[in-house]
């Protein structure tokens, strides 16, 4: 494989850097470099910014928004919108229920909801994962009862991120008790003002907000808000876990943080860990080289992928190492990012002037040490990461397998 990229490609990238520059607002591009919560409008606004362009929907088919490029034009824009700090594309709309709504459902659903998902003119959740089923997430009881026109739903739904925010939530929901447990799950959609829709707050241990419990309590869906077929959702899901994987490295979110530690270390003021410290500086060092062998061995897994699909429904198998690396990364960053606080990080749980540094809101203290708890979802949201080796030693390695 040429692990370099063609004068087209470096053209492309010049392109989005310069368009992210010129039309995404300062005070949005440093709120993401900083690490800080963002409100909910920024968001929307950045993501309109990027369909107008084309860059928030560029894998979805072309009558909906899509645009007929390569896996690694799709990577560079990704790593782009990383590295110059912007908002990705909010993940639920445009890598989760979209391309499932595009793929399997009605015209009526497509014309409804794709450029309304796009735009982020409806902002969509994620309710999958149940008090008793997360990594088994076939186990889920959240049941839909046909009733006249429509469904009674009643149920539970756990760590759903952004719930607060969201206008709509994509919901996985059992329409039918088989022998096996991935039969009669279906998928469907419903507003988050229906009667019956009760969120609770999570305040996680990064001390923000952004995850939730669901609650569903003879909560009415139309008919016309099943996706698909009935007693499909478990195809669907798996559908819905094969888009867009190969961003999962996050390489360009990565990079920018490494780069903002060896600024920070660089300040001779710092009374954390400093550049010229031998043990520090080989820690990071280390760190930027596998953050290199993580990007060369995405654009492996990028172009193996254009070089032929593998015919499953499912993800590429060989993503998993993106996702486990990639968290794996994220940590380590976060982890050199705490260090070059030294001392002012924590004490005790307060920070050297006083107060609580996770009720901070707004200042860096509070942003850095947010993101060092805020990283350890990394390696379980997703598929755990001994999930991800258990798929990689299957069916990349093929251990396990009876000769």
């Amino acid at each position: 494989m040429d692990l370099g990229f063609s004068p087209e490609e470096e053209e492309f990238r010049a392109e989005v850097r310069s368009y992210l520059q010129q039309n995404i607002r300062a005070c949005i591009r440093e709120a993401v470099l900083e690490e800080q919560p963002l409100p909910r409008e920024w968001n929307v606004e950045a993501q309109q910014i990027l369909n107008r362009a084309g860059y928030a929907v560029p894998h979805w088919p072309v009558e909906w928004g899509g645009r007929d490029w390569s896996a690694v034009k799709r990577a560079i824009l990704t790593e782009e919108i990383d590295s110059m700090g912007v908002p990705r594309p909010l993940p639920f709309n445009v890598a989760l229920i979209g391309p499932v709504i595009a793929a399997f459902g009605s015209e009526e659903q497509k014309r409804r909801f794709l450029p309304a998902i796009a735009n982020l003119d409806m902002w969509f959740c994620q309710g999958f994962s149940e008090p008793d089923a997360g990594s088994d997430l076939a186990s889920l009881k959240t049941s839909a009862v046909r009733e006249g026109d429509g469904y009674r739903v009643n149920g539970q739904k756990t760590w759903t991120t952004y719930a607060q925010h969201a206008d709509w939530i994509f919901c996985l929901v059992r329409t039918s008790r088989e022998e096996r447990k991935q039969q009669g799950i279906s998928m469907m959609v419903m507003p988050m003002n229906s009667p019956g829709i009760t969120v609770r707050p999570i305040r996680s241990i990064d001390g923000i907000h952004h995850i939730n419990e669901v609650f569903l309590d003879d909560v009415h869906v139309p008919a016309e808000h099943l996706i698909g077929e009935e007693g499909r959702g478990w195809d669907y899901a798996k559908y819905l876990l094969g888009q867009e994987r190969t961003s999962m490295g996050n390489v360009g979110f990565s990079r920018r943080r490494l780069a903002r530690i060896r600024a920070r270390a660089s300040q001779t003021q710092s009374r954390g860990c400093r550049i010229d410290e031998p043990a520090f500086r080989r820690r990071l060092t280390w760190a930027e080289i596998e953050l290199q062998a993580l990007s060369i061995t995405q654009m492996r897994v990028i172009d193996e992928g254009s070089a032929g699909d593998t015919g499953s429904a499912g993800p590429d198998p060989k993503t998993s190492i993106l996702k486990m690396k990639g968290a794996e990364m994220l940590q380590r960053a976060s982890e050199l990012l705490l260090d070059t606080m030294g001392p002012e990080a924590m004490c005790n749980g307060a920070s050297l002037e006083g107060g609580d540094p996770l009720t901070e809101e707004g200042s860096e203290r509070s942003a850095i040490v947010s993101a060092y708890f805020g990283s350890r979802k990394y390696s379980i949201f997703g598929g755990s990461n001994e999930i991800q080796r258990n798929i990689l030693a299957k069916a990349v390695l093929g251990l396990g397998k009876r000769t």
